[in-house]
């Protein structure tokens, strides 16, 4: 498999993630959330799809199931071992209309007005520039054609929005969830990319989690951040990073039911089309 050249910021999310590839599957949370945005797509026979960021092939494996052998589904990401196990599931299911590359979604060449659905699961705020990413995947596609991504909302996941408060306090924007993370923000991004009839469902999602969990979720310089690099508490110093991840604890610690935390996940389906003209 060829190695890319990727920047730091890129190389990192991609160590991440082929460290993360083989542990991947063992939830099925992402492949719920794959699996509705291929559902929601229109996915039909003969599609040439094109999957970015596709991890172990959520998206991918599941519109190769609907374009049949007519079809043709493509499926990239910056990870050699999320490549790896996404062709290891294909292989085992015997679809020969897919194919999985090792790629930057930002620096991609495929021909013009091509595909006829584009997706990104999970992984829409990890681009380095959000508008220019939806701008290059539109020409790629036909003119009709549908993106689908998806994105969760600004108060998803109780460990970085306690993280974000926190960090505000001490002069830090940490940005997370936040440039997608309202159905106004999704809307003004797919139009100032020249989408149009865009539509977003929002879908409620959530949980009780432990005290211990939540914990895990404060994050740590060794996490890249997602479309900020360097990582925003490099700023901080070894003391005052100290005490951001007590007040961390603090609050978490107020937030405690006798069911647990409650940790959002409210998550967003957004689809936008290619002008037919």
């Amino acid at each position: 498999m060829n190695q890319l050249k990727l920047n730091n910021y890129k190389q990192e999310i991609a160590d991440l993630y082929t460290h993360r590839s083989d542990k991947y599957d063992n939830s099925d949370w992402h492949w719920r959330i794959a699996n509705r945005l291929v559902e929601y797509g229109q996915v039909d026979t003969g599609q040439q799809i094109l999957d970015i960021a596709t991890g172990t092939g959520h998206c991918a494996i599941a519109a190769a199931k609907l374009v049949g052998s007519s079809g043709k589904v493509i499926g990239i990401d910056i990870a050699p071992g999320m490549i790896a196990q996404a062709q290891k599931k294909a292989n085992i299911l015997g679809l020969n209309n897919l194919e999985f590359l090792l790629a930057d979604a930002e620096d991609i060449d495929f021909p013009a007005n091509h595909f006829e659905r584009i997706f990104c699961a999970s992984a829409f705020i990890w681009m380095s520039d959000l508008v220019e990413s939806l701008l290059l995947w539109r020409k790629f596609l036909k003119p009709g054609g549908i993106l689908g991504i998806q994105a969760f909302a600004e108060t998803a996941f109780v460990g970085g929005v306690i993280t974000q408060n926190i960090l505000k306090k001490y002069g830090i924007s940490y940005l997370m969830s936040q440039p997608t993370g309202t159905v106004e923000k999704c809307q003004n991004l797919l139009q100032k990319a020249s989408f149009e009839l865009i539509e977003i469902k929002v879908e409620q999602d959530g949980n009780y989690i432990s005290l211990e969990s939540a914990k895990k979720m404060w994050a740590g310089k060794s996490h890249p951040a997602p479309g900020q690099y360097p990582h925003p508490l490099s700023q901080l110093s070894t003391e005052e990073l100290n005490q951001a991840k007590l007040e961390f604890k603090n609050e978490l610690k107020s937030l405690q039911t006798d069911q647990g935390i409650w940790n959002d996940i409210t998550t967003f389906y957004i689809y936008g089309r290619k002008p037919n003209v």
